[in-house]
């Protein structure tokens, strides 16, 4: 990935909407009680070390043009050991299906299913796997919950959600 120095979150606060921070107890898909939505952080010198060490991939990766700022696109996208994660801001659940979004997104996985990387679109709790083919809305996955992708050759044509303790090899870290 190439990264960008030069960009800033600016009016930018949707991260601070769409991600669960542990250290407030803030659960995803509700805004942070400190967040001044399109203005910043109130307690910004204060705040917790997860906030002030988070970069969503637009404000890292030159290869992602204005159109995915977070605040234009509703969308915040953010990595995962096994792929990359879409966060879609509540309040506009299917902006990840406008273009130029959606085809994007579909480009990802198409390279994901090549690459055994999955690619996932997150509302509040509830995740979809998005495959080349097809998507597989998996309900709400809680923070004990796995997705286990069954495979015939490097194609997805089944997932489940199961408990930790259950989960196989072949599961998407949330």
């Amino acid at each position: 990935m190439a990264s960008s120095d030069e960009r800033q979150c600016g009016e930018c606060t949707l991260c601070c909407k769409v991600m669960a921070i542990e250290a407030l107890a803030k659960p995803a898909g509700s805004w942070c009680a400190h967040c001044n939505p399109g203005r910043g952080c109130m307690i910004y010198v204060e705040r917790p070390t997860e906030c002030g060490s988070f970069g969503c991939l637009w404000l890292i990766n030159d290869l992602l043009d204005e159109r995915w700022k977070p605040s234009r696109s509703k969308l915040v996208l953010t990595t995962s050991e096994d792929g990359i994660e879409i966060r879609c801001d509540p309040g506009a659940p299917h902006a990840w299906r406008r273009e130029p979004y959606a085809s994007e997104i579909r480009a990802w996985a198409e390279e994901g299913e090549r690459d055994d990387m999955t690619v996932v679109v997150i509302v509040g709790q509830r995740m979809i796997l998005i495959t080349p083919e097809r998507e597989f809305d998996l309900g709400i996955v809680g923070p004990d919950d796995r997705i286990v992708r069954e495979l015939e050759g490097a194609k997805v044509v089944g997932a489940t959600v199961v408990k930790e303790l259950n989960a196989a090899s072949d599961s998407v870290d949330d």
